[in-house]
């Protein structure tokens, strides 16, 4: 494992892929900007691009697939060298760059390994049996007598074997076999799939030989800090730079065009200063005097839009699903509960705020960022210049953090265009200030249920209704419904309930809305969860017991896909079977019911399923005389289905309880006559070590069900378990997020 190592694409395409290099692919990259004089050219075979062995027997396997600390940079290749049988050790990854030819390359929705498991099998496999047949034709026997370990075939009749680099050449030379003809390997003969391996890059992270966005360099570039428009789609009427130039290291500064609506991802616009160094930047953007012109957002204000979006929950909406008869169960009678629930704004808050390096010259852009998806930055970059999307190379570093911000590049088309107006290199770094002021926030929502509950405690009828601004509003401005979110949690209830009907109202963008990790699961997990909860309470029943009364027996809930989503839906069904489970396995583990609830001390329960893995978290909390909340213990139970690498599945749900202790405890996002009034960590809070839960025991389930998500599920039900947890402990019901806005005592 210490002789893995990272790859720079120049050296990979110089050094790596030489005579007597064994290659699965086409040209691997477009020839970039800086390199165009390079001789050096990759021996190149079809059909695949992920793939090549060296003759010295090193396997090198493209990453196309965005790291933030998600670990598909090492899943996925973890996958290839599994069915390729290599020798770990001698494995080395190059992170790809922006290219279609990759296929999708947008790291966010968790499904990195859930979409490109089976295709990297196949990569492995197909190398494995065009190795195993060179090899049998050397020997001179059938393939089928010869086997592998890592690193080499092996013809055990005559005690016999190559090595892969030794084959390469030769295998080059053959046919690349038909799918059907390749044979994948059994569960039971997997070597690294399913087992604990440390990330790829944890070496040279742990040890700062990493290179991230803030990282990467060009020669001759300068740096930029921007001005934005405080308020979205305002515009610089006026400005004077005289005491910014007067700034040590200050170069001049420039102006950036505003976004032409939609604003996709198209730069904010406002002014530029250009200097020799960050801090020179920063300190003539404080210098700056700007007069702004007008923008209609300027009637946001985040109070006065609650109440909005709470009268619009109060009244019928877009029906997104309905079973039974709803209408006529409440019309019957029985006891009746409502519940209104508000989350607010969020900020994406990574540890590294946004950041880019760019160059423009001869019509084409050399671009280094830490994204989520280079495709994105090639797609936006060339509509903002005028330029062809294969003229844009966008390299991809190591990202710190993402969390959905960084599928979006904004700050990268910022470089790309001042270096275009200064004909050199420009990294346009964004402060924290910037990072949390003019995000892509996470959606404000309101949330209305209401339930008819029969004779045995169980809802006879129940009607839940969401409204927000919705992502879709960043690509249309006319944008009002969430059609394309009510699958995340909302549209798929998964109880069992003969009458219930899902409704949808209309919300207006003031913001940009983005994606952010488990997006719209985050408020309808909240909603339902702890309203499932207070319906428990209502029917004076312990709460994993009517948690599992309500998800019912084990069946497969029918619902309505889109044509493009009836594969998934095949593959991935609703299976309360599964979901039942981990509620079982994390009641056990939690020692639910063993210890009493009350008197500042509680636990609480929910159970989620997003991006089709089956999530059921406990949370313990202690609540003190001043009403501070503590968090001695968090239990989750995962189903994810297979799963490449269990530790990082532990890794990733650790820290989704301590991203949504965040949520849930403190984090909050307002908005006054459309400016953010939020700006740093001194006022946008984040969880610290003295209130992270103390003790977080994660449970991998083993199962044979296709890969699902892992980045995204453990956040949704941390929020209503915590909150039910609280009301266990207090008797205070929490309705809206996060707890800090409520009095405890």
């Amino acid at each position: 494992m210490n002789n893995i190592q990272n790859v720079s694409r120049r050296r990979f395409l110089k050094g790596s892929f030489v005579a007597g290099t064994f290659v699965l692919g086409a040209r691997l990259v477009p020839e970039p900007l800086w390199a165009a004089a390079s001789s050096a050219a990759p021996v190149v075979f079809q059909p695949d691009i992920f793939l090549g062995i060296a003759s010295d027997g090193t396997v090198t396997i493209v990453a196309h697939r965005s790291e933030m600390g998600c670990g598909s940079r090492t899943a996925l290749p973890l996958v290839v060298a599994d069915e390729l049988d290599a020798d770990w050790s001698k494995v080395k990854i190059d992170q790809a760059i922006g290219d279609p030819r990759y296929g999708d390359q947008d790291t966010d929705g968790s499904h990195s390994v859930r979409s490109y498991f089976d295709q990297m099998r196949q990569i492995g496999a197909t190398a494995r049996v065009m190795l195993i047949t060179a090899a049998a034709k050397q020997w001179g026997v059938s393939g089928k007598e010869c086997t592998t370990e890592p690193g080499f075939v092996v013809h055990k009749a005559s005690a016999r074997k190559l090595s892969y680099g030794g084959l390469a050449a030769a295998a080059a030379k053959l046919p690349v076999p038909k799918k059907e003809d390749v044979l994948l390997k059994k569960r039971s003969e997997w070597r690294y799939i399913g087992k604990d391996n440390a990330l790829f890059d944890l070496p040279d992270i742990v040890t700062g030989k990493a290179t991230f966005g803030m990282d990467a360099n060009m020669p001759g570039m300068v740096y930029a800090s921007i001005e934005h428009p405080p308020v979205l789609g305002q515009t610089i009427k006026s400005y004077d730079d005289k005491e910014a130039l007067k700034i040590p290291g200050v170069k001049q500064t420039l102006t950036i065009s505003p976004f032409k609506p939609p604003h996709q991802f198209q730069p904010l616009g406002g002014v530029a200063v250009i200097a020799d160094h960050t801090w020179a930047a920063f300190q003539g953007r404080k210098a700056l005097k700007i007069d702004w012109d007008a923008s209609p957002n300027a009637v946001y204000n985040s109070d006065q839009f609650r109440k909005t979006l709470e009268s619009t929950a109060r009244q019928p909406g877009k029906v997104v699903r309905n079973v039974g008869d709803v209408d006529a169960a409440f019309a019957k009678g029985g006891k009746i509960i409502e519940a209104e629930y508000y989350t607010p704004h969020l900020a994406h808050a990574s540890m590294e705020p946004p950041v880019a390096v760019a160059e423009y010259r001869d019509g084409k852009v050399l671009a280094w960022a830490p994204t989520q998806n280079p495709q994105a930055v090639q797609e936006t970059i060339a509509g903002v210049m005028g330029i062809k999307k294969e003229d844009v190379t966008c390299h991809v570093t190591l990202l710190g953090g993402g969390f959905g911000r960084k599928s979006k590049p904004d700050q990268v088309a910022e470089a790309a265009v001042l270096s275009k107006q200064l004909g050199k290199p420009v990294k346009v770094v964004w402060s924290r200030e910037d990072d949390i002021k003019f995000d892509f926030f996470h959606s404000v929502a309101a949330m209305y249920l209401k339930a008819a509950i029969g004779p045995d405690g169980k809802p006879t009828a129940w009607l839940q209704r969401t409204v927000y601004p919705p992502i879709g509003s960043t690509f249309d401005v006319n944008a009002k419904y969430a059609d394309d979110e009510m699958g995340l949690g909302w549209n798929n209830l998964p109880f069992d309930i003969p009458n219930h009907r899902a409704e949808n109202g209309p919300a207006d963008a003031h913001v940009r809305i983005g994606w952010f990790r488990s997006v719209a699961n985050i408020y309808h997990a909240f909603a339902i969860h702890s309203f499932a909860d207070e319906l428990a309470n209502a029917a004076n029943k312990d709460s994993v017991q009517y948690l599992l009364e309500l998800i019912g027996p084990p069946r497969r809930v029918p619902l309505e896909y889109k044509p493009e989503e009836q594969d998934e839906a095949k593959r991935y069904p609703l299976d309360t079977a599964r979901l039942r489970r981990v509620v079982e396995i994390v009641a056990e583990k939690s020692g639910w019911g063993k210890r009493p609830s009350g008197k500042g001390h509680g636990f609480g329960i929910a159970a989620h399923r997003s991006f089709l893995t089956y999530v059921a978290t406990v949370v313990e909390v202690e609540v003190d005389g001043d009403g501070q909340v503590q968090i001695p213990n968090v239990w989750t139970a995962v189903d994810a289905g297979t799963v490449v690498a269990p530790d990082n599945v532990r890794n990733q749900f650790e820290g989704a309880a301590n991203f949504a202790a965040s949520l849930a405890l403190l984090s909050e996002i307002t908005v006054t006559n459309g400016v953010v009034n939020q700006g740093n960590f001194g006022d946008y809070k984040l969880i610290r070590m003295d209130r992270a839960a103390r003790h977080t025991h994660v449970y991998v389930v083993e199962s044979d069900a296709p890969p699902a998500g892992v980045g995204e599920p453990g956040v949704p039900p941390f929020a209503p378990a915590l909150y039910n947890a609280v009301y266990a402990a207090t008797g205070k019901r929490i309705r809206e997020m996060p707890l800090s806005k409520t009095k405890l005592v």
